[in-house]
């Protein structure tokens, strides 16, 4: 039986002589939109630019025709592939009483030819033949992704971009280490507050000192440097007086929860709540393929062979539980799930300690995110004092 929240399959049942239904192949400069309107008998095809008020007039137009045809429209169905585009257009067409929906890319099957047709009148073809059977309730065709609110994306963007920035703060200390590795200094420290005074101090093996055009480089690297720890500095405040100001409100609750952990920072907490604990999640199977914990096994006859890990969900969350799997080793020895895996990697072999990690980041999601839904504390489990 479907569950309520079960987006592999439509719960509504298809009427397809009183539904107009639409798919759109969106690019960065135009719209292909393809559709299947009952009483016509070819299937159009329409190019707009990217406006979302065309494409309103186009869907009215084709429930119009079809009126006129004598079919009776109770219903508009429109489909697109998530994207760079993101959810809008599907909430900005249900708030005007069109049922829009997001594909995930990679749930529509594709020909495995070596060298297939590509176009995007081909791919309107393709994902109309999913959508289609998506409707009709049969399973396999593709799969919807849940439709976030714009709040929901919004608490997302702080630590996303936390990220990108720690990412270019290391390329920059990478940078200015490799500026001086070339003139022979290899013991300057970037990183360390006063470092931007000691540019004019530093010498060379020769004795010479960093050359012109190299030190005023350096000291642009090092300005840089300072804003983008600047940056980091205000999202990591903003974010501590947000939790700090609503305790009490169910994300900031679970926060609160996870950063409990010994192990667990307030960043890693941060990102698992906003990225995945926040979203209705079906069971402990939904939650491991969302995060791309799951293996890809490839199974032919006799021949079998693990391909390592599917990677088709979150990468975020999937790096962030992998690093807390190794730091759940150093921290909460005493926990089951560290038995666990010490139990498995007994014969000490590195490739069985790097296949398991992958299971003990999957064991421990799942206990963290029944942690923070039902209460349950895993066996072992250490917790820092509640604040």
């Amino acid at each position: 039986m479907a569950k309520q929240n079960d987006l592999s399959r439509c719960l509504v049942t298809l009427e397809q002589d009183a539904t107009v239904i639409a798919v759109i192949e969106i690019g960065q400069s135009s719209w292909l939109v393809a559709g299947i309107v009952p009483g016509l008998e070819g299937n159009p095809l329409k190019k707009l630019n990217p406006d979302q008020d065309a494409l309103l007039q186009l869907l009215h137009r084709w429930r119009k025709e079809a009126v006129q045809a004598g079919r009776t429209i109770k219903r508009i169905a429109v489909a697109y592939e998530a994207g760079r585009d993101g959810f809008w257009l599907a909430r900005w067409l249900r708030a005007r009483e069109i049922d829009a929906y997001v594909i995930h890319p990679s749930s529509v099957p594709v020909s495995r030819e070596h060298r297939r047709a590509k176009t995007d009148r081909l791919d309107t073809e393709l994902l109309k033949r999913a959508f289609l059977g998506w409707l009709r309730g049969e399973p396999k065709h593709c799969s919807m992704a849940a439709m976030p609110t714009l709040d929901d994306e919004d608490a997302k963007r702080p630590g996303r971009e936390r990220q990108s920035l720690v990412g270019q703060r290391t390329r920059i200390i990478n940078r200015l280490k490799a500026n001086l590795a070339r003139l022979g200094i290899r013991d300057f420290r970037p990183n360390l507050a006063r470092a931007s005074s000691q540019l004019e101090a530093l010498r060379t093996p020769e004795g010479a000192a960093v050359p012109a055009n190299t030190l005023a480089e350096l000291r642009r690297d090092m300005d840089h440097l300072r804003f983008v720890k600047q940056q980091i500095k205000e999202i990591e405040t903003t974010r501590a007086k947000r939790l700090a100001g609503a305790p009490n409100e169910q994300h900031h609750a679970m926060v609160r929860l996870l950063a409990r952990v010994i192990g667990v920072g307030i960043e890693s907490a941060d990102m698992l709540v906003q990225e995945v604990f926040s979203r209705n999640i079906r069971d402990r199977k939904a939650l491991a393929r969302y995060a791309g914990l799951t293996g890809a096994p490839d199974e032919s006859g006799k021949r079998r062979r693990e391909r390592g890990l599917a990677k088709a969900g979150n990468a975020r969350v999937r790096r962030g539980m992998i690093e807390l799997a190794w730091g759940h080793l150093v921290h909460q020895k005493a926990s089951a799930l560290t038995a666990w895996y010490r139990k498995r990697t007994s014969d000490a072999r590195g490739g069985t300690r790097k296949t398991m990690i992958v299971a003990l980041a999957r064991k421990l999601l799942i206990a963290l995110w029944r942690l923070v839904t039902t209460g349950e504390t895993p066996t072992g489990l250490l917790l820092r004092p509640a604040a």
